[in-house]
């Protein structure tokens, strides 16, 4: 089956900076892919790529088999960008903005009034089709902007963190309808901040200063570390963090709550060293105890092991 996304060795300048750098990923049909990193990692610039909003300085993309470069148009007949901040029109109604976005897209009367409805019931939004959009809640507005971005029945569905700044429950919400749009053959490739987002997607993309660090589904990248992880309880976290930061082995120490994630690389130091070295420096005896990483802790150490593998280059 042919990819519904197709990035191959793409990339993206802005002057000095390189935003988006020899990026290279596939996206199956039915999937919701997650691309995951911090400010700055190139997410939003790939997905601009991707609909044809900025052109690659080398490299090909590829959307439902189409080359975005030569197809631009054709390309986004068949897709749905949501950006971080939607156009919603905060004067008009929920209905006068889905007629607004109906109209751009050349969607009849006939067609709308059969489409509009669903799009209404399947987000929960029937009871406020009166109301205007800058008086919704943010949650409400997300899915208004998602409901507009459906109007034309695109074959895939780009949305750069569409949930940022939307409370639990409605991003819990926004979520059970990607899933029902996915269920309907819909493709998802969602750009995110949040790892417990990043938790429901199919497959997640890691990327770190324009570089796609790793990429695998949620529970195959929680197992991809060699380094042990253990959790570290003591009563003076900066200090500790300090201390065991210095400790040969130590791949990545940082605050998880009210304790520690440490990586230790295999074969290096000891738990029973690290005890030693805090109660050495003057601080309380440690608790450590060896734990499954979080998808985070994941993120956090393979970004720390890629900054200093290219510092080594």
């Amino acid at each position: 089956m042919d990819a519904a996304i197709r990035i191959r060795e793409v990339t993206r300048r802005f002057g000095a900076i390189t935003a988006v750098d020899r990026l290279s990923l596939e996206v199956a049909p039915g999937e919701i892919f997650g691309l995951v990193g911090p400010d700055g990692a190139g997410k939003t610039t790939t997905m601009r790529l991707l609909c044809g909003l900025l052109s690659p300085d080398q490299g090909e993309i590829r959307m439902s088999g189409l080359d975005v470069a030569q197809e631009v148009d054709a390309v986004r007949d068949r897709i749905g960008y949501m950006a971080q901040r939607f156009g919603l029109y905060a004067d008009l109604t929920v209905d006068e903005n889905m007629g607004f976005y109906a109209d751009l897209f050349g969607i009849g009367r006939a067609e709308r009034g059969g489409l509009i409805p669903g799009l209404l019931r399947m987000t929960r939004m029937e009871p406020f089709r009166e109301r205007a959009a800058g008086k919704l809640s943010g949650g409400m507005k997300q899915k208004l902007a998602l409901m507009c971005t459906l109007l034309h029945r695109p074959e895939i569905l780009l949305l750069d963190e569409p949930t940022t700044g939307v409370d639990p429950v409605s991003r819990r919400d926004f979520w059970a309808i990607l899933y029902q749009l996915v269920k309907e053959g819909l493709t998802v490739m969602v750009a995110t901040a949040y790892l417990d987002e990043a938790e429901r997607c199919n497959r997640v993309g890691l990327m770190h200063r324009g570089r796609l660090v790793h990429c695998d589904a949620p529970d195959v990248l929680r197992r991809t570390p060699q380094e042990t992880c253990y959790e570290v309880l003591t009563g003076s976290l900066p200090q500790a963090r300090e201390v065991l930061a210095a400790v040969p082995g130590v791949i990545s120490v940082e605050p998880s709550g009210a304790a520690l994630h440490l990586f230790l690389s295999p074969g290096t130091a000891s738990v029973a060293d690290m005890e030693e070295e805090l109660v050495r420096r003057g601080l309380p005896p440690p608790q450590f105890r060896k734990i499954v990483p979080s998808l985070e802790d994941v993120f956090i150490v393979m970004i720390q092991k890629s900054e200093t593998k290219n510092l080594t280059r």
